[in-house]
């Protein structure tokens, strides 16, 4: 089959040992960024599989229809909302995602951590320029921290805090409160709640409709000026503008991000990454080897099942 590797920034696939796999496929890494449909389908509309790479690309009905060759579409993790599943049905394309693991985005996040309560970032710029201390940052032992969602992100975050001395506290649906609860966890009535009462504000939610939006400027104004909000899972995840604006006001104090909407940003004056209170890398939670041998490891296994007539991990 001709398989199209998309979006692959660096790019990575075929530096993989498992890329390996894919030796009886004619197989073409695009590392671009491709937004426009047009641009798209001018680019992949002879191939039979494209692999995609999280929610990097949009896979819409209009698409669908400008890709008459296309048998098979595998996601690199879950698939998301970014593709018409539906769609894909009704033109008899295969749809297979994959599987993951949190320990890269986990270790990410508490590195983002570390470096904004520890002004890391600003106080390398300050050395490189020839200058010495110019901060004073905050330990974290002893401090709260609070997460928006439970998940296996989360899970593993809560043993880094508390091998860091740091009180954990939970607010979610109701079977986040119940996981947070049998974990031993402190959970709190409401995201007001938690954003009041916490050091350290961290989301661990996937983006869906019930979620998109769920952080409004009004939750993070309760956070305190020595506070910090974390967001290593989506951007859409909190309302438009609504930090930006809490950051210019102080509240919180400052922000870790790994997470921006419209990826990728390759602006430095984005209103976020030009703020001097936020500590920010470019969606890097999962970027490490050992999670790309496998994420793509499963996707190349899918293709060579489709090939095979036994299709794993369809989705519906």
């Amino acid at each position: 089959m001709r398989v199209a590797i998309l979006e692959d920034y660096q790019p990575a696939s075929p530096a993989l040992a498992c890329f390996a796999k894919l030796a009886a496929h004619t197989v073409e890494v695009f590392s671009v960024p491709m937004r426009d449909e047009a641009t798209i389908a001018s680019c992949i509309a002879g191939f039979d599989a494209v692999v995609l790479i999280r929610e990097r690309t949009r896979v819409t009905k209009t698409l669908l229809e400008k890709l008459p060759n296309l048998k098979l579409i595998v996601q690199t993790a879950k698939i998301g909302p970014h593709v018409d599943v539906q769609a894909c049905q009704a033109r008899g394309i295969t749809v297979c995602d994959g599987t993951g693991g949190p320990l890269s985005t986990a270790e990410l996040t508490w590195g983002l951590i570390l470096a904004s309560a520890r002004n890391i970032t600003q106080e390398n710029q300050r050395l490189r320029q020839g200058l010495w201390q110019g901060s004073v940052g905050f330990q974290l032992a002893g401090r709260k921290l609070g997460f928006v969602g439970y998940g296996r992100i989360a899970q593993r975050l809560t043993r880094y805090a508390q091998a860091f001395e740091m009180q954990v506290s939970v607010w979610g649906r109701e079977s986040t409160i119940a996981r947070a609860k049998e974990a031993g966890l402190r959970t709190v009535a409401s995201l007001d709640l938690l954003c009041s009462e916490s050091d350290v504000v961290s989301v661990q939610l996937r983006l869906n409709d019930a979620t998109r939006g769920l952080i409004k400027y009004e939750n993070l104004r309760n956070m305190s000026p020595d506070s910090m909000f974390v967001n290593v899972s989506r951007a859409e995840l909190v309302a438009p503008g609504a930090l930006e604006r809490a950051l210019r006001e102080g509240r919180p104090g400052r922000a870790a991000l790994d997470v921006f909407e419209n990826e990728p940003v390759m602006d430095a004056a984005h209103p976020l990454i030009s703020l001097p209170n936020v500590t920010a890398t470019p969606h890097l939670g999962y970027v490490e080897r050992a999670s790309f041998e496998k994420y793509f490891g499963d996707a190349f296994d899918a293709i060579n099942a489709f090939a095979a007539g036994q299709p794993i991990r369809v989705v519906l």
